[in-house]
């Protein structure tokens, strides 16, 4: 801009040093008036709450030191250097000539009879905006909601859960089994690298790490490459396994899909609604695999004591325990030093070990009469299946569960369709908690949109601040709205969803937005300031400024452009974020010079010019001169 604003003061015949400081002092508030408007909307960025927001933190700070530092260079540099480097004497615009400028001359007399058209029915234009935005709100309900977009890392986790008592030697069986079916792909060369471990845990549980070759490597990506492991995984029979494609923000839990947990009082209770929940789930096909996580497969012996009938045999049930933990495991007694080290003494059964649990009955022990009487005699066994794990969420007593999600079904609104299922199936003292990645999801979308709302009251407050005008902040940011609905139609005809990428796109569309208002506003502020009229100031800032708008969202889209295309690692994140920047601003820009100055017409009649102020400031002062003379008079 300041360059631009130079140029046109030396093509006026004007010396390049004097250019150089008129040019610059022209557009000197512009400048500041830009850059104070990025930084308020860059900081916010960097206090976002949760994990994503120490992702953002540096992101926000250092654009906002960026910018700040771009306006320094702008101001002092950019001037110097049009001093000393533009001493050739330009010719006028109107006599320049070349095939780029004849083009120019002609979609800027285009753009000034589509302006002319629109100033002169300011109504039509608002409408169509308004209809703009409405069909925006209404495709935006069907964009998907998720925390990242479907990441391709290299890399695929895979969980296997065996039946609860099982040995060691069967878990990794299944694993050689589940090796051996994804063989295929290793040999292929999309797979480099397998690790598993078996017993991770338990006996009953097993992980695996895949490794994929390299992104240019290999013509399928991730996601195709876990189909298959999918596939490959339904032929197992005998253990539930489930793959997990982790994400970029290093979330603990991520990858699985939708994972919460249902919150009771009462572990029956919850196992009993959760169950009808999964069945309610499975009706989807789009929830994919559903898994409930609690169950009661763990065989656990109970030992009920018949305590009338061993205190007729007199003997201390106090002491049972310790008795039966010699039985089993072996009882400390006391420690022995060797060599300065310690030693535990163990007392061990072994003349009769314990084999089933018939073999408890038969272990004896002492009565009160110093006789040894069986423990079949006032004790009774039974076995009970019970869950490994009791689980707690916010001090209550939960179950979780879990769904793979299939890619036609987002994380947000999966999680939508189980909040709408648990009127139907739920009690009033249950409550869906989310966890893992839509726990972040939650936590990210809300303090997003506080970051949004604060980011739009601090952009305002800054433009008021700097315009000293409520009106001029207003008609700046009327087409912020345009520009977000604009980013809804560049993420739906691009097919993506809407994540914690493209919502930083969002915000920073805000501050992209404001800029080209800004340049318009301000200049059209200092003709009218010069005595003219609003339609004739407003019309004449537009196409003055045409040219600098135009080159400041070329600048931008043709940057975001390399996001688009972008591959390898983190490619879904930038593209997320190169389309919002790139289709939103690309289609906002027609927001700016029109709806803008249609937007300054309507409301710059709330306004006085500063010229009028000063003159009236000047007619106020020469009346109480007046008067204070005619006072002193005899």
């Amino acid at each position: 801009v300041v360059l631009e604003n130079i140029v046109r003061r030396r093509s006026e015949g004007i010396g390049p040093r004097a250019a150089a400081v008129l040019g610059t002092q022209q557009v000197f508030f512009a400048v500041v008036t830009t850059t104070a408007t990025l930084a308020a909307v860059f900081v916010p960025l960097s206090f976002l709450p949760g994990q994503a927001g120490g992702l953002f933190r540096e992101f926000g700070f250092t654009l906002a030191a960026a910018v700040g530092l771009s306006s320094v260079v702008a101001l002092t540099l950019c001037p110097a250097l049009a001093a000393l480097l533009l001493t050739r004497d330009m010719a006028p615009d109107t006599q320049a000539r070349g095939p780029m400028i004849w083009l120019g001359r002609r979609l800027s007399g285009l753009y000034a009879l589509c302006l002319r058209g629109c100033l002169a029915n300011p109504l039509v234009v608002i409408l169509v905006a308004a209809l703009f935005a409405l069909t925006a709100v209404f495709i935006s309900g069907g964009i998907r909601q998720e925390l990242t977009p479907p990441e391709d890392r290299a890399v695929a986790l895979l969980r296997v859960s065996a039946p609860q008592g099982v040995s060691l030697e069967y878990t990794t069986s299944k694993l050689a089994e589940i090796e051996a079916l994804i063989a295929p792909l290793r040999d292929s060369g999309e797979i480099t690298n397998i690790f598993s471990i078996a017993g991770f845990g338990s006996n009953s549980s097993g992980f695996m790490v895949m490794s994929l070759a390299r992104w240019d490597e290999r013509d399928r990506s991730q996601q195709d490459i876990v189909g298959d492991i999918n596939v490959a995984l339904s032929e197992v029979i005998g253990v539930r396994a489930f793959t997990i494609q982790p994400n970029s923000l290093g979330i603990r839990g991520a990858g699985r899909g939708l994972t919460f947990a249902v919150t009771g009082d009462n572990y029956e209770q919850l196992a009993e609604v959760s169950e009808k929940l999964v069945e309610r789930m499975q009706q989807n096909p789009d929830f994919g695999q559903v898994r409930l996580e609690y169950e009661t497969t763990k065989p656990q012996l109970f030992i009920e004591i018949d305590r009338a009938r061993a205190s007729d045999l007199g003997v201390q049930i106090a002491g049972l325990a310790d008795s039966l933990r010699a039985v089993l495991d072996g009882r400390t007694v006391g420690s022995v030093f060797i060599d300065d080290r310690s030693y535990d003494i163990q007392m061990l059964s072994t003349s009769d070990p314990v084999n089933d649990p018939g073999d408890l009955e038969r272990i004896f022990i002492q009565a009160g009469d110093g006789q040894m009487v069986p423990l079949s005699s006032f004790v009774t066994l039974e076995e009970r299946s019970i869950a490994p794990e009791l689980n707690r969420e916010g001090q209550n007593r939960a179950v979780e569960i879990s769904a793979g999600l299939t890619p036609e079904l987002s994380l947000g609104d999966a999680l939508t369709l189980v909040e709408g299922f648990a009127p139907e199936v739920l009690a009033d003292v249950n409550r869906i908690v989310p966890l893992a990645e839509a726990a972040t999801l939650d936590q990210t979308t809300s303090g997003l949109l506080v970051t949004f709302g604060f980011a739009l009251l601090i952009v305002f407050l800054v433009l008021s601040a700097q315009f000293e005008s409520f009106v001029s902040a207003i008609v700046v940011m009327a087409t912020v709205p345009l520009g977000l609905a604009c980013a809804m139609f560049a993420l739906v005809f691009a097919g993506l969803s809407l994540n914690v990428y493209s919502q930083i796109g969002l915000v920073m569309l805000i501050g992209i937005m404001a800029k080209n208002g800004i340049l318009i506003v301000e200049f059209a502020n200092q003709l009218r300031d010069r005595g003219q009229d609003a339609a004739s100031a407003i019309f004449d800032a537009c196409t003055i400024r045409l040219r600098p708008v135009m080159m400041t969202m070329t600048s931008t889209v043709l940057g975001g452009v390399p996001l688009i295309l972008s591959a390898g690692a983190g490619a879904e994140a930038r593209e997320a974020l190169g389309w919002v920047i790139v289709g939103g601003l690309g289609l906002a820009t027609l927001s700016t010079l029109f709806l803008t100055p249609v937007a300054y017409l309507l409301l710059a009649r709330f306004t006085t010019p500063q010229s009028e102020t000063a003159a009236r400031l000047d007619r106020e002062l020469l009346a109480a001169r007046t008067a204070d003379s005619g006072m002193s008079l005899p």
